[in-house]
């Protein structure tokens, strides 16, 4: 990896202003309490945010992550015991690492390019910003050419994958290649949920999840659902289509969307 790859690396892990920390910073954080804590809820109370927005961030970091960060265990709000996986400790570690020996961070690249080619992929990928609720990281396995558009299939684990539907001219101008990776958003008011796996749709996803979480608003619902590989998606229903569904923590749905729905990005 080049040199000029890796400043970029050392300018995110330290970027600080007006005594603001940088986002990577905050996630970092949260990765430490939980390994520390043993929970989410200890977690978001330490490093002072709500149990929501710690668990919405573990979403993000899993999601867009090769391998999960955290190992969940949902507990409600008192917390039901969670833990870094061991991806997650190498993750902390060697941010860690690079914090206390900044200065020498050059100079011993040479010797940990790999495990420096992993973190500094993940950082990358975690400061995305958009207002796309779903954020998947995943490898190109497939990609099919038509006349005008071309289908992309992205692989998120060994259980799950997403199709794109984007022009010729985007992947051309993004040079995407199978085996390359690419970030799959796909905003949460888009997913149509069901309960029928034999439902006949239109749509050309359908991925296969239970049902995390349930979080009720006055009108519309937010609905996640644990893919497996500890990915999650999450999409925003009425009020009333949660109950003619009769959905409810841990049945089995299906979330339905459209390959057009789905906007890919480079990382």
């Amino acid at each position: 990896m080049s040199k000029k790859k890796f400043s970029a690396l050392k300018a995110d892990l330290f970027l600080q202003g007006d005594e603001r920390q940088s986002f990577t910073q905050t996630q970092i954080q949260l990765l430490s309490a939980i390994d520390e804590t043993g929970s989410i809820s200890k977690a978001a109370k330490q490093i002072g945010v709500s149990y929501k927005t710690a668990w919405d961030r573990i979403d993000a970091l899993n999601n867009l992550s090769d391998k999960a960060l955290v190992q969940r265990a949902a507990g409600g709000v008192g917390g039901g015991g969670s833990r870094l996986t061991a991806f997650g400790k190498n993750i902390v570690t060697g941010f860690r690492e690079l914090q206390e020996e900044h200065s020498a961070f050059i100079k011993r690249l040479g010797s940990n390019v790999t495990t420096m080619s992993d973190l500094a992929k993940f950082l990358r990928s975690t400061t995305l910003r958009t207002s796309a609720r779903n954020q998947f990281r995943g490898q190109i396995k497939k990609i099919i050419r038509g006349g005008v558009n071309t289908e992309v299939e992205l692989e998120l684990s060994d259980s799950a994958t997403i199709i794109a539907l984007i022009t010729n001219d985007s992947v051309k101008k993004m040079g995407l290649k199978k085996g390359y990776y690419a970030i799959a958003l796909v905003k949460s008011s888009l997913i149509i949920l069901s309960k029928d796996k034999n439902l006949a749709t239109s749509a050309r996803n359908k991925l296969e999840g239970k049902v995390s979480k349930i979080s009720k608003g006055n009108i519309n619902s937010e609905v996640a659902l644990d893919l497996g590989n500890q990915k999650t998606l999450t999409s925003i229903i009425t009020n009333k289509s949660v109950k003619e569904l009769a959905l409810k923590k841990d049945d089995l749905a299906f979330a339905l969307f459209k390959a057009s729905s789905v906007i890919l990005m480079t990382d």
